[in-house]
């Protein structure tokens, strides 16, 4: 029961069947875009949001720290390195500040969050152009996180991590943002 709703009533609602809303949250299923356009207004939201949210997705610069972020929480939070640093790659490449333009989704795990903002200013400044104002939102962690995870190179980290990084309480080493 979603907002005091029973599966049938939110059925009723939008005009569906209860079989077809029981579908919608099946997992693996993939509902029609017009089933789902029928089941928003009956939760009282704007029944234009869920077009306007899709069609934002598909516009989503595919090389963007937005994108980057998605891919890590669809492909699980091991996998960050590999979805940031093709971020940095992309970012580098051209130089263009429309890749850092939207922030990564709040549901991103904090520390992954804090460390998005920090490559984003750190790269910003490497470029000498203004870090996007979604970065100022995003605050220090409670702990400190040393991103290598390698004890014997906790106190390297302490000395070498930019100052983006430990302003936010993230520990990396002075080449973190060097490729091979």
């Amino acid at each position: 029961m979603l907002r005091g709703l029973s599966q049938r009533a939110l059925a009723r609602r939008g005009a569906i069947s209860f079989k077809g809303l029981q579908l919608i949250e099946k997992p693996g299923h993939d509902p029609k875009l017009s089933t789902l356009q029928k089941v928003v207004p009956s939760l009282g939201l704007p029944s234009s949001g869920l077009v306007r949210v899709v069609n934002e997705f598909l516009m989503l610069h595919p090389d963007s720290v937005e994108a980057a972020a998605l891919r890590i929480l669809e492909d699980g939070f091991d996998t960050w390195r590999i979805h940031l640093f093709n971020f940095v790659d992309a970012f580098r490449a051209p130089g263009d500040p429309a890749l850092t333009r939207s922030a990564p989704p709040d549901s991103l795990d904090p520390r992954l969050r804090c460390m998005t903002a920090s490559i984003v200013e750190s790269l910003c400044h490497e470029r000498a152009i203004p870090a996007p104002s979604w970065c100022l939102g995003i605050g220090p962690l409670p702990d400190p996180w040393f991103a290598a995870g390698v004890e014997n190179l906790k106190a390297m980290a302490l000395v070498e991590s930019p100052a983006e990084f430990r302003a936010r309480n993230i520990f990396v080493l002075g080449n973190f943002l060097e490729r091979a």
